[in-house]
């Protein structure tokens, strides 16, 4: 089985009612095929990456170097879809939350956040979410399964349109920054990523350079050194324990690669450097992990990989069974970090209001068992046969 745990087979295949392709989502190479099978030279690909995502335009008719018998055919036979918006949310703090539906009716969460020198966009990878880490929302919801290249991508050029953000500016964006931080384990889903954040760095279209992309994982330790080699963005850990019993309960993928092993791989990740450090996520939960001995031992355990520490207080969700540290606490533990040499920010939270901060995301999707699947695609055939 492959390391990538999975449903791909109930994702909605990228075809329209019409039975038209969708283009978004696709690889160069893919493009420059599918338009040698419609007949087309090579060039037209480069001519459509640069209105799908330079320009970021949906209407074949307003392609306006392509002849319009091309642009008919176009019409014919593909498509450029986004994500549907099934929910909108704006924060008092300026963070915008979307709860995006996609072709087969389940949903992820997308997250806009401002800041005054950056805007970062939190994208999801997954319905739902492999992991079961125990501070986190996501983590209570089953996986349903990975989302698509496009699906990915299309978190993306929504928030664009959004933002306004067309053609791609070069300087002073809103959309200046993406995590792989939303809902899922992005190294569970590495494929799809890596194809999705290849068309998102690339130069000729929406082209966020790697040094603005970071990719967040639970310690899925055999991609670790793929992603770096493919993709050389900026990692992020999720660590939030020291030591291998507290971290087995609370990010249980820890049993399956404890962090012996996650902090080789970390050792070797490619072209880690002082200016290209590793971030470790740890969220701060009162009386669990949050003690001045935790910090030390924090700074003992990361000493061999070039590093910050992003401090996260908890965000509460329903149910939840641990507690933000207090103020002092996360002050104390930061201050100890930062005197052994780490940068070791505390990260404000944003957008507590709309369940849009970090570990809060979470969709209504559910997985259905294959009886329940079979039922639906037999009711759907019957009620079209009416």
């Amino acid at each position: 089985m492959s390391i990538e745990k999975h449903a791909d087979s109930l994702a909605v295949p990228a075809v329209d009612a019409q039975g038209r392709r969708e283009l978004i989502g696709l690889s160069r190479e893919e493009l420059e095929a599918l338009m040698a099978e419609v007949g087309e030279p090579r060039f037209r690909a480069r001519q459509l990456w640069h209105w799908l995502y330079h320009r970021g335009e949906r209407d074949f008719s307003r392609m306006s170097n392509l002849s319009k018998d091309f642009r008919a055919r176009l019409e014919e036979k593909f498509f450029v879809g986004r994500p549907g918006i099934a929910v909108d949310l704006a924060s008092k703090d300026g963070t915008h939350k979307w709860v995006l539906e996609f072709n087969d009716k389940q949903k992820a969460e997308t997250v806009h956040i401002p800041e005054e020198d950056r805007g970062t966009l939190c994208v999801s990878s997954q319905v739902g979410c492999t992991l079961t880490c125990k501070f986190c929302h996501t983590g209570t919801q089953r996986l349903v399964r990975n989302l698509t290249a496009d699906e990915i991508v299309g978190q993306v050029m929504m928030a664009r349109d959004h933002l306004g953000e067309w053609p791609s500016p070069k300087d002073g964006r809103l959309l200046s920054n993406i995590v792989m931080m939303g809902m899922g384990e992005p190294l569970y889903n590495f494929d799809n990523v890596a194809k999705a954040l290849k068309i998102v760095m690339d130069g000729e279209g929406i082209a966020i350079s790697k040094r603005r992309i970071t990719l967040s994982t639970a310690g899925v330790v055999p991609l670790i050194e793929r992603c770096g080699a493919e993709l050389g963005v900026n990692l992020a850990v999720s660590l939030h324990a020291v030591n291998d019993e507290l971290r087995n309960e609370i990010v249980p993928i820890n049993k399956k690669y404890p962090i012996k092993e996650l902090m080789k791989a970390l050792e070797n990740y490619p072209g880690l450097s002082n200016a290209r450090r590793i971030t470790f996520e740890y969220v701060m939960l009162k009386g669990v992990n949050d003690s001045p001995a935790d910090a030390r031992a924090l700074v003992k355990l990361i000493s061999k990989v070039p590093a910050k520490v992003n401090l996260i207080p908890f965000n509460p969700w329903p149910g939840a069974p641990f507690e933000r540290s207090t103020p002092g606490a996360i002050r104390d533990f930061s201050d100890i970090v930062f005197d052994a040499g780490y940068s070791s920010p505390v990260r404000t939270p944003r957008g507590e209001d709309i369940m849009a901060a970090c570990g809060q995301l979470k969709s209504d999707s559910v997985k259905q068992r294959r009886s329940e699947r079979d039922r639906s695609a037999v009711a759907g055939e019957a009620g079209e046969a009416a």
